[in-house]
């Protein structure tokens, strides 16, 4: 009898293999996941057409013929991947066919693997409503600051003194600004999006979250709108350092493989809706000499501060740092005032 499990009950102790097509997987899956597609895109949308337009028998068939393939070398991955995990659960779109159909085979033959009840779907109802479970109980600390004061590598020291944080830019890879997929690839999914922010959240061990201020959209993703109202009323916190700090800062982060002199380029030749023709062609022309540093100062001083204080200046902060050494130290003065000034007041 095939084994069919939930998330609740697996999370955290297994390892999920996705058997849907890869372009379903690429839209949204369970993060740490591992594809083995079953049918291919295409295949799956000429047995889809089989269903429709003559029967199920047919899409059957040709289900059948599309999988036998495959089979030889499926088994020899899922063999692999239990010398790692022996907990194997297998899902796909809404635990029907396809993952009936996979652990079926290989457990008929002795190689145990779990179906996951109710599929990816079952799993992003979960999630849709874990996420505003757990943000009801967070309070945010929101970390404010022109571009390149660091804020990331700051919640990431944060993080590594024990804080806890949630990373939305991770959750999307993307920084968050006009320029912000330079040299880490494309923004993820909504899907993606929201399931990174719940594996970050699930995690939490305090009612004390440290976060980065966002716009509400970070690249092609939304904030979901029960985090980004508890993020405006948190406590905010600002962050500041001199134009030379952000500059050098900005390099660490955008100067991060041979192409991104080409990748500058092509997106700053978007920032022609904002400045001046002439200053993007200044632009562009030294960063040709790979000159970031003087590109990141125009942007800063030209297009990022002012567009970035008229938001900032809509708060009040609890507390304001400086940038000036490391973010290993702006996080040990933060933790400093969180201690002293929120923890122990708390307590009193």
């Amino acid at each position: 009898m095939l084994n069919e499990i939930s998330y609740t009950e697996i999370k955290n102790k297994c390892l999920f293999i996705d058997v849907r097509s890869s372009g379903e997987f690429a839209e949204g899956a369970i993060p740490g996941a591992v594809n083995i597609p079953i049918l291919d895109d295409e295949e799956r949308r000429i047995v889809g057409t089989a269903y429709k337009q003559i029967s199920k028998n047919e899409a059957r068939r040709l289900g059948v013929e599309f999988v036998s393939p495959k089979l030889l070398s499926m088994f020899d991955k899922i063999l692999e991947l239990k010398k790692e995990e022996p907990y194997l659960v297998v899902y796909c779109a809404r635990g029907g066919y396809r993952s009936t159909a996979f652990a079926s085979i290989f457990s008929a033959i002795g190689v145990n693997l779990f179906k996951l009840a109710d599929g990816y779907k079952g799993y992003r109802k979960y999630i849709s409503e874990a996420i505003p479970e757990i943000n009801e109980n967070v309070n945010y600390i929101v970390a404010h600051g022109n571009t390149g004061v660091g804020k990331t590598d700051i919640l990431i020291e944060l993080k590594n003194m024990g804080y806890d944080i949630l990373d939305l830019e991770a959750a999307a890879n993307h920084r968050g600004s006009l320029l912000g997929s330079i040299g880490i690839g494309e923004c993820n999914t909504q899907k993606s999006f929201e399931a990174n922010i719940f594996e970050q959240l699930d995690k939490i061990k305090s009612k004390y979250v440290f976060i980065e201020a966002e716009s509400k959209k970070i690249g092609k993703v939304v904030i979901p709108d029960c985090i980004f109202s508890k993020m405006k009323s948190g406590l905010h916190i600002f962050i500041d350092a001199d134009l030379d700090y952000r500059a050098k800062s900005l390099k660490k982060d955008y100067v991060l493989n041979e192409n991104w002199i080409e990748e500058s380029i092509n997106t700053i030749e978007s920032l022609r809706r904002y400045i001046s023709n002439e200053k993007v062609d200044y632009l562009q022309s030294i960063l040709k000499q790979a000159e970031f540093e003087e590109v990141a100062k125009e942007l800063m001083i030209n297009y990022y501060d002012p567009m970035y204080m008229n938001k900032a200046n809509e708060y009040e902060y609890s507390a304001k740092f400086r940038a000036e050494i490391s973010a290993v130290k702006t996080a040990e003065e933060i933790r400093a005032w969180f201690e002293n000034e929120i923890i122990s007041l708390k307590d009193k």
